[in-house]
Order: structure tokens, then sequence, then C-alpha cells
């Protein structure tokens, strides 16, 4: 008994597995819908089988035939299944559909006479056009019966979308005709649904001419299954009809059509109409005359706009008017690339659109994400509006043709273009097959392996893999396969081509002609194309091994420097440091294999003046630039290490100082790289702060070395030195808040060793302190530091080093109410450090007196400060914008801090620091100020100070004011976070916070 059980069940089984085998991935339930009446005398059908196991989903496949027949009058049912049986292009054609699609068969089983349209298509035309999809849209409305126009032009449309998608599925046509019908369809929908409104309200189609400008997809003959289609309305009235009653009546239309073709019915949306590419986008009016678009994008249109403009194509209603509109117009869009920050303004856009994806969708998305179609579209745009200024063979709408254009143009090269018009049509071979799968707006890749198996097998064809063993597997790899390859496409669509345009290329090749390859870098934003296409050939040009490696590098390095404010500059000192270190192995080796050197490196370069220069006087610096550590800033303790070191290595004192300037050099440039790269803080007041620590430390240790080398130097003249020597730190040095340009604020304070004259012992002080000021500011290769003294007793016209029992004398009879508001940054940093405590502990009654300040030095503090203002503002200077003595600017700040500092700091241990900001928040702690007006002065003061250091990064010299230049301006903004094309709301946003700094310092300060 057991044994015939199991016998029976065997014989059970092996139809499904013969089914498991055409790829049915439920036989069970295909066994069960093949027994069904309105597939009887089919399940048996060898042929039919077998072209079941040919679509993409045979379940799916099944499940929908089985629903067509059912639903069919039985005199068609008849004639459906006789079709099948003896015709193979309709068998492929339906079956082929009802496999990807479930939208489309849903359809048929709501309509099922419409499966004819697979036959009265194929027969009327193999591509049918504009003209045909009219037609029958016309014929279904003329159909209708039940009095639903709406109902009756969705089941027109499904019924031709039944047609595209049929050849499609079975590539009678490619990914470009089958994306030109659909756009061809949404026309013809376009202008039946006008047509219907016409009809509802033929007032207003009397009082206008309406045209309907297709956009995006649309516009470019390229649409997808479901999309958006994106349109632009222009009116004019007619003979005798006032302009305002046209354009109301027209306006009328246009929402009535948009109606048409948007409104949920019992037959489902056709696609939403999106009018938000208009001048002005939604908040601007939904129709315009010809007239009014043309002032608007003459006056107030931005790049995207022109970018969009690229596409527009007349799709609908008036045809003349339409054409009198792309006619108008297309000027302004082949002119666009001329604008400034033309390339900027488009990349980043790009970003934009990169940033707003959700992190959940990043690695799904096959339209915004990175490596998928917009990356594409966005390059061939790129490419077509800086060429198609003169080169009228690139003005097409249409992504694959222009591509093809570029490429006979040489503006990209054939295998480059061949490889992006395959992956191209790949992605939008995916994404048509993802939509049509339930004709959903969607640009993402499913999760579930039942849809990516679908997908695979729909795309077999196109995928370069075997696909039977791991069909999901399979269409993965092919996926990110060209996802890889799309993701260069910046660089080889708009860096590489000028390579070719400075070197020998192949015989035939077609190759960037120079004035286009100067309109390109004209493009990116490079002030002078003929020097930049000359060190591109000093560089790339040659069969070098070293010209090889740069043509490597350059065309990544060449979209770093267009991305910053100098492009130029950042070239030619790439070209600088590479001469300099070309020949040595390590150096291209490190660019070529670390990316994020040459990254570092390209920005680095391209930021402004001071970074290149110190780099340029010794270009092995690039190495820190590859090391994970080498950005850094070093901590003092480690950098007097060094220099005492190199001091004690050196024959001379000359030799000595110029070694410890050598050392600062280079820690001036690791520092300024790390700042430009963003590496000291992401909060601008941290980086600030942390900026300032590393200049101050560096400082302080040169200054010890430079000391020690003098000391020794005298010595070794003289013998002992018969006085200790100590440096106290001033001004912004002495509050750890140094810039780069920045002198070195100093005290030079001695005290004779027992036994030693007083006399004998000034004489050695001045000379070893004189010395040291001259070694570290003269002449040299090294940049110099200016140690500046005049903060000294009696100013430049007092000696320049004194006793600490000088200084003692000098304090009790003569100081004024400015040097203890001077020495509130006074500290200690180099030389004998128990002679710089002593000194300390001097002056703490001078900046901390035990009663606080008397209220005649407050008045004597007032007054200097209003002198100072009136007085010391250079001829000719913007009182808002000066950073330094300007209103709200840095003295405003400090000034008022250091009040509080002399009236309280006795008896608040907070406010006894030398540094501004720390004072500050002390005040606000001791409710001394407002925790609102100190973020205030706060804001003010680190905004003046990192202008003070973006103009010295920018320039390369310092300055108290924003820079003339426009050049200067934007590399100021860029470092400051600001975009392309922004530089004016830095200076509205400065002017802004430091207005209100001085409101507050008028209360605070001024009383």
């Amino acid at each position: 008994m057991a044994v015939e059980e199991q016998r029976a069940g065997s014989r059970v089984s092996r139809p499904e597995t013969r089914l498991a085998r055409r790829g049915f991935t439920d036989p069970a339930k295909a066994l069960r819908l093949l027994a069904e009446p309105a597939l009887d005398g089919l399940a048996a059908d060898p042929v039919l089988l077998d072209a079941l196991a040919a679509t993409a989903d045979p379940d799916l496949a099944l499940l929908g035939l089985s629903r067509l027949l059912e639903a069919a009058e039985e005199t068609d049912r008849h004639t459906l299944r006789d079709t099948l049986t003896t015709s193979k292009p309709l068998r492929d054609r339906l079956l082929g559909v009802l496999g990807a699609s479930t939208a489309l068969a849903d359809h048929l089983a709501r309509h099922p006479h419409d499966w004819h349209v697979l036959v009265t298509f194929e027969l009327r035309d193999m591509h049918p056009g504009p003209a045909d999809f009219r037609r029958a849209l016309a014929e279904a409305v003329a159909a209708d019966t039940t009095g639903r126009p709406a109902d009756a032009l969705r089941v027109g449309y499904r019924r031709c979308l039944l047609a595209v998608a049929a050849r499609d599925l079975t590539g009678t046509t490619d990914l470009a005709q089958t994306a030109a019908e659909l756009a061809d369809l949404a026309g013809a929908t376009l202008q039946t649904a006008l047509d219907l409104a016409a009809a509802q309200d033929p007032e207003a189609d009397a009082d206008c001419r309406l045209a309907v400008i297709g956009m995006g997809k649309c516009g470019g003959r390229e649409l997808n299954y479901v999309s958006d289609v994106d349109v632009i309305f222009v009116a004019e009235p007619r003979e005798g009809v006032e302009e305002h009653r046209a354009v109301r009546a027209a306006t009328r239309l246009a929402a009535a059509l948009t109606r048409l073709c948007a409104d949920t019915t019992g037959e489902g949306t056709i696609w939403p109409v999106d009018a938000n590419l208009r001048p002005e986008g939604r908040n601007g009016p939904l129709v315009r005359t010809l007239a009014s678009h043309v002032a608007y994008y003459r006056r107030w249109a931005k790049t995207w706009e022109f970018q969009a403009l690229l596409k527009a194509r007349p799709v609908a209603g008036d045809a003349e008017l339409g054409e009198a509109y792309v006619a108008e117009l297309a000027p302004m869009v082949w002119q666009a690339a001329a604008r400034e920050n033309f390339v900027a303004d488009v990349q980043q856009m790009r970003r934009r659109v990169i940033d707003s994806i959700p992190a959940t969708e990043l690695d799904r998305q096959l339209k915004l994400g990175p490596g998928g179609l917009r990356d594409v579209e966005f390059s061939v745009q790129l490419l077509q509006l800086v060429h198609g200024r003169t080169d009228e063979a690139l003005r097409s709408g249409n992504t694959l043709e222009a591509l093809a254009a570029l490429s006979r143009g040489g503006y990209v090269g054939r295998a480059d273009a061949a490889s992006l018009d395959a992956a191209y049509r790949f992605l939008r071979s995916l994404e048509h097959r993802i939509q049509l799968h339930r004709l959903r707006r969607t640009h993402l890749m499913p999760t579930e392996d039942e849809d990516r198996r679908r997908l695979a097998r729909s795309l077999a064809p196109l995928i370069n893999d075997d696909t039977r063993a791991d069909p999901v597997a399979a269409l993965q790899r092919e996926w990110k396969r060209h996802a890889v390859e799309v993701r260069r496409l910046h660089e080889k669509l708009f860096y590489r081509p000028l390579l070719d345009a400075v070197a020998e290329l192949p015989p035939g090749a077609a190759g960037l002609r120079q004035d286009a390859a100067r309109a390109r870098l004209e493009a990116l934003g490079y002030a002078d194309p003929a020097a930049a296409l000359r060190h591109l050939s000093a560089l790339a040009a040659g069969v070098s091994r070293k010209a090889a490696i740069q043509r490597t590098l350059l065309p990544v390095l060449l979209g770093w420097f267009a991305d910053s404010a100098d492009p130029d500059a950042g070239l030619l000192n790439f070209r600088q440091v590479s001469d300099a270190l070309g020949r040595t192995p390590w150096y291209l080796r490190l660019l070529r294999d670390e990316s994020a050197a040459a990254e570092q490196l390209a920005r680095v370069l391209s930021a402004g003046r001071l970074a290149p220069d110190l780099l340029l006087r010794a270009p092995e610096a690039v190495a820190m630039l590859g090391d994970p550590q080498g950005l850094v800033p070093r901590g003092r303790p480690a950098l007097e290490r060094e220099v005492l070191a190199a001091v004690r290595r050196a024959d001379s004192v000359a030799g000595a100082v110029a070694a410890v300037r050598s050392v600062r050099r280079r820690e001036l440039f690791r520092t300024a790289a790390a700042d430009v790269l963003g590496r000291l803080g992401e909060d601008p007041a941290q980086a600030l702060d942390a900026a300032g620590e590393a200049l101050t430390a560096l400082n302080a240790a040169t200054l010890q070395g430079a000391l020690r080398a003098c000391v020794a130097g005298w010595e070794a003249r003289n013998g002992e030195l018969p006085t200790r020597i100590a440096v106290i730190a001033m001004g912004r040095f002495g509050g750890h808040e140094l810039g780069y340009g920045s002198d070195a604020d100093v005290l030079f304070v001695h005290e004779p060793v027992l036994g030693s004259l007083e006399e004998e012992a000034a004489r050695a002080a001045q000379a070893v302190c004189h010395e040291l000021r001259t070694l570290l500011a003269a002449p040299s290769t090294e940049p110099p530091l200016e140690v500046d003294a005049d903060l000294r007793p009696e100013g430049r016209n007092g000696p320049l080093v004194r006793s600490l029992a000088s200084y003692t004398a000098y304090y009790r009879r003569w100081s004024h109410a400015w040097e203890s508001q001077a020495l509130l940054r006074a500290e200690p940093v180099a030389g004998d450090p128990e002679l710089g405590e002593r000194f300390r502990q001097l002056i703490d009654p001078l900046r901390f007196p035990g009663e606080g300040v008397p209220e005649r030095d407050v008045l004597e503090i007032r007054r200097i400060k209003a002198r100072i203002e009136a007085e010391r503002l250079p001829r000719g200077a913007d009182p808002t914008t000066h950073t330094k003595i300007g209103r709200g600017g840095l003295a405003d700040v400090e000034w008022t801090v250091q009040l509080l500092q002399l009236r309280h700091g006795h008896e608040l241990p907070g406010l006894r620091t030398t540094r501004t900001r720390a004072a500050l928040a002390a005040a606000v702690g001791a409710g001394l100020v407002g925790a609102e007006d100190a973020e205030v002065l706060d804001a003010a003061w680190v905004l003046a100070s990192r202008v003070r250091s973006a103009v010295m990064l920018v320039r390369g010299r310092p300055g108290d004011s924003f820079p003339v230049d426009t050049r200067e301006l934007a590399g100021v903004a860029r470092y400051l976070g600001y975009g392309a094309g922004h530089s004016g709301e830095l200076v509205d946003d400065y002017r802004r916070t430091t207005r209100r700094a001085r409101s507050v310092v008028e209360r605070l300060f001024y009383g």
C-alpha cells in the first residue's frame, strides 16, 4: 500500500517538476490555473508553456492570462486562444506584458478586448509616432458612451501604453525608441486633454492661443513609463482680445488639462502634470505670455533654469507659438555657460540632489544616487552648454543623441562615450522594468528577491553574465559594474579631454580642439585658460612615466581645483610643486596611490597663497598629507625638543636661528593646511581656538630656540652670560589668540646673576635680545617672525630690555591705566621660567587691583578707545568691515572684556585669564554679562578673527579688511563656508553680526 502511494505521488509530482524547470516558482498554483476552464486545452500545449517560461515571471504571466481569458467574452476568448496558439508574435507580446506588469494585466482584466491593440498597432506601424497616438486617443474619446471622456482618455492611454510595452519587452524596439514613443504618447495625451478642456470651455479657447512646452524627459523624448510630465505653458491673446483676459482664459485651460491627466478616477491617474519648472516655480503664474517669459529669463533666471530649458520642446497646443517660444529662448540657453560661477552652480545643484537622498535609499537609487542616471545627464548637459555655444551639432535635448554628438565632435572620447551609452541604457532599462511592474513612479531598486529575479530575467539580454544559475546575483553585479563606471563620468566627460588637447593623440583619434579646451577651462572658472593649457602641457605631454602618472592624476585634480575660488592658482602651484618633486620617487606614487593625499594637496594649493608659499619653500612637506597624523598640530613640548636639538647641532648663531625658522615654516604649513582642510575642528570657534593654540605654541618654541641660540653665541664670544632673561608674551600672543599674520608682541625682562654688575648685565641682555629680533626677522627663504616690543614701558623710546627691579620701579611710579590693561594678556613664554613667574607676580596687582580700577582710569580707557576709533582707522577704510578697529570688531569686544577684568578680576578668579573668550565666559558665569549679550560679542569676535585668518591664508599677507579683489574675496568666503558666488552674503552677515555686537559694546563699555 505504501509503495503504491509513493508511486502515485511520483506521478503527481512530474508535471510540477516540469513547470519548476520552466521557471515557475509555484508549480502547484500553476497546475491549478492550467486546469481552469478558461485555459482548458492550453495546459498541454508545450509551445504555450515554453512561451510562458520565457517571460520575466511565468507565474505572473499565467495568472494574467487566466484572468484575461476569464474576463473575455466567449467569442473573443476563442479568438484569443486560437491566436495564442498560431501567432508567435502576438503570443510573445501578450505573455511578455503579462509576465512583467501586474498593472497592465489588471487593465486587460478590466478591458479584455484591448489585447487586439497588440495586433492592430503592429500592422499599422512598427514604430507609431505622435500622429498615431493622437488618432488612437481621439478614437477612444469619441467612442465613449458613458459621458466620462476623462475615463475614456485614461483607457485609451493604457491601451497605447500596452502596445509600447509589448514591443519593448519583446525587443522589437530599443530603449531610445521606447522612451521616444512614451514621450510621443505623453504629447498626444496632453493634446487630447487640451482638446477636451477646450470643448468644455469654448469661450476660453476663443480668447487665447495656448502652447504646451515639454520639459525634462518629455521634452527630450526620453520619457519613463511612469514619470511626472514636466511642462511650461505659454499663451498669447487671439486677435482683438486683451492680454490679461487671454492669460486668464489660458490659465483655465491649463488647469483643466492638468486635472484631466492627474485626477484619480475609476481608471486611475495617467500621470501628474508638473509645471514647477516655470518662471518663479510654484510661486509664479501658471501661464505667461511669450514676452513675459523672455523678460524673466533675461533678467531673473538662474543657471539651472537655462539647463532645464535645454530640453524644451513644443508638445501640444499651438505649434507656431511653441516654436516661437523655443526660438526666442534658445540663444539665452546657449550663452548660459558664460554666466559667472556657471560650472560651480551646476555642480552644486548635483551635490544638493545627492545630499537630499535619505540614507536608507542611497544604495538603491538608480536615478539620483552616485553613479546613477542623473550623473550622466548632468555631465552631458554641462558639456552641451559649454560647447554648444559654438557647435550647433550638440544642441539636442536627448541625452543619448547629445552624448553621441559629443563623441563625434571629440569632446568625449569614443570609448568613454560607448561605455557611458551602455551604462545609461542599462540603468534606464532597469528603471523602466521596475516602474512597469505596478506602473508606479519609483527609481529605487526593489529589496525582495522575487522582484529582483523578475528584473534579471527581463533584462537577461543586457546582462553580461549568465543569469540562469543565480539571476539576482547576476543583476546585482551588472548594476554595480555600470554604477562604478558612471561614478567616474565627471572625470571622464569633463576633464580628461583637456589632456588630449595638450598631448599627442594616436592617428585618427578625435581630440578636443584648442578653442574647445579653452572654452571648457573658462567654464570651469579658469581666468587664464591659455596659461592653464600651458601648465597642462608641461605636466602631461610626453611619454615619460612621470607624464603618464600626471595624465592619470590631472583629471581629478582639475575638478578639485575648479571647485575652489582660484583654479588658476591651484594649477600653477601644482605645476611648481611637481617641477620641484617630479623626479622624487615617492611624490607621484603618494598622489597616485593615496587619493586622500591628492585631494588634500589640491585643496591646499588652490585655497590661497600662504600654504602654497610655505610648501614651495620646502616641497617635501607634501609627505605629511599622506600621513594620518600628518596634519595634527604638534604641542609645545615636542616643538621645543626639536628646535633645541636643531640649535645644538648648528655651528653658528645664524645657522641655529635659520634651523629654528625652518621648523617654524614647516609647522606653519602643517597648521595652515589642517585649517584649510577643516581638520582643526568642526565648529568654527573650536577650529579658531585650535589654530590660536598651535600658532602660540609654535612662536613660543621659536623664541625659546632663538633665545637659546643667541645666548650660546654671546657666551661663545664673551664667556658666561651675566644675567637671566625671560620673554613675556603680550597681546594676542599672550592670549593664545594668534592669527597667521600676527606679530609676536613681547616684553623682555632680565635679572643679573649674583655678583654681576647691573650695567654689564643690561648690555648683555640688550645684545642678546636685539640679535634675537634681528635674526628672526632677517630676509630669508623662511617666513620672518616680527618680534614687537613696543608695549614695553615708554614704548619704542624706552630700553628694549629692563631688569625686574626696573619694571618694579616703573610700574610703582609711572604706570598708566592702558599699561595695566595691556598687562592683562601678559604671560611668560620663553627664557628663564622662574624669572617669568616672578614677573607675573609683579604685575598681578596692577592688572587685578585689589579695590578695582579707579573711575578716573575707566574714563581714561574710554577716552583712549574713542580716540583710537577716530584717529587710527586707515584712510578710506570702511568702519563697518574693518575687523580690528571697526564697529563691533576685535577691539570693541576685547576692550569691553578687559574693562570687566580690570574692575572685577581681584574678586573673581575666573576673570584672571589672558584669553578673551574664556574671560567673557567667566563674566557670564559671574552675572556681569547676560548670556545673550555674551553670545553676540563672542560671535562677532570669532567671525572677525576668522576673517583676519582667512585674509592671510588667501592673500599671503595680513590685512584687517575684506579684500577688494573679487577672487581673493571669494577665497575668503570659501574658507568661511560660503559657496561660490556668495561673497556678498559673507560681507552682509559680517556687518549684521558686528552691528549687533557694537550695540552691546555701547551699553557695556561706554555705559
